[in-house]
C-alpha cells in the first residue's frame, strides 16, 4: 500500500494501475473495474495486449492506440464522447477538447473525462493537444488525481502539462503518454515534465493504493512503471 506523507488511514481504497501509454486499470473497494484509453499492441507499441476484465471503457478518441477493446474480457460498457454518462454505479462526464492546437485540424476531437470513484475524482485527459480555457478548468471542476499526457508532439508536452497542472491543482498528478522501451513513439520520455519539480516518486510499481483521507495536501507527482 501506498503512504503518502507517511499517514495511513482506513478508508474506501481504490487502485489505480498504469497498464501502459495512456490505458489505466481503476478499481473500486467493491471491485469494479475501469479502464481508460486501451490501446491496441503491436506496431510501435510493444505493451502486452490489455486482457484484463472491466466494467466499464472509456475511450477518449478513435485511434488505435486508444480504442482497442477486443481483448477486454468482462463485457464492459463502453463510454465515448462529451456529455454526462449516467450508469447504474457511476457519472462519467466527457468534456470536449481537441487531440491539437488548431481546433482539431490536424487530429480531430478529444474527449477529457472525469468521474468519481470512492469519493475520488478522477480526470483522464486523454491525448489533450492544447492548453485548456479557463470555462474548460471550471467544467472539469475539482480533481483529485490527474492523469495526463506529457511527452508532446501528438499531445500537450512537459511545459504544456506543467501550466495545465497548475490551473487544475489537483492532489495527485500521474504522467501518461511519455516514450518508454516499449512504445516507439516519437515523443519524450518523462524526465522533461518532472525535471526540477518538488514532491516527485518515482515508484518501482505499476500500482497504487489510496483512499480519500490519504491524498496529500501538497501536490505529488506520481510516476508509475507500466505494468504490460
Amino acid at each position: 500500500m501506498l503512504k503518502i506523507n507517511n499517514i495511513l488511514v482506513k478508508g474506501e481504497e481504490i487502485k489505480i494501475k498504469w497498464l501502459g501509454h495512456a490505458a489505466f486499470l481503476i478499481t473500486s473497494d467493491t471491485n469494479i473495474k475501469i479502464i481508460t484509453d486501451p490501446y491496441q499492441a503491436g506496431g510501435g507499441i510493444k505493451y502486452a495486449p490489455i486482457t484484463e476484465k472491466a466494467d466499464y471503457v472509456t475511450i477518449s478518441h478513435q485511434h488505435f492506440d486508444h480504442n482497442y477493446t477486443n481483448d477486454i474480457r468482462g463485457n464492459p460498457i463502453i463510454i465515448r464522447g462529451v456529455g454526462l454518462h449516467q450508469e447504474e454505479l457511476f457519472t462519467f462526464k466527457g468534456i470536449d477538447s481537441f487531440h491539437d492546437d488548431r481546433d482539431g485540424e490536424l487530429r480531430g476531437k478529444n474527449t477529457i473525462f472525469c468521474f468519481n470513484v470512492n469519493d475520488i475524482n478522477i480526470c483522464h485527459l486523454g491525448d489533450l493537444g492544447h492548453l485548456l480555457s479557463q470555462d474548460k478548468i471550471e467544467e472539469i471542476g475539482k480533481v483529485d488525481i490527474l492523469l495526463i499526457p506529457v511527452g508532446g508532439t501528438y499531445t500537450i508536452d512537459a511545459n504544456q502539462a506543467t501550466d495545465l497542472c497548475k490551473n487544475i491543482n489537483p492532489k495527485v498528478i500521474t504522467p501518461m503518454h511519455f516514450k518508454t522501451p516499449k512504445l516507439n513513439f516519437p515523443i519524450t520520455d518523462a524526465r522533461p515534465f518532472i525535471s526540477g519539480k518538488e514532491n516527485v516518486k518515482e515508484l518501482d510499481s505499476s500500482e497504487i493504493e489510496i483512499t480519500k483521507e490519504q491524498l496529500p495536501v501538497d501536490t505529488e507527482i506520481i510516476v508509475l512503471k507500466p505494468a504490460l
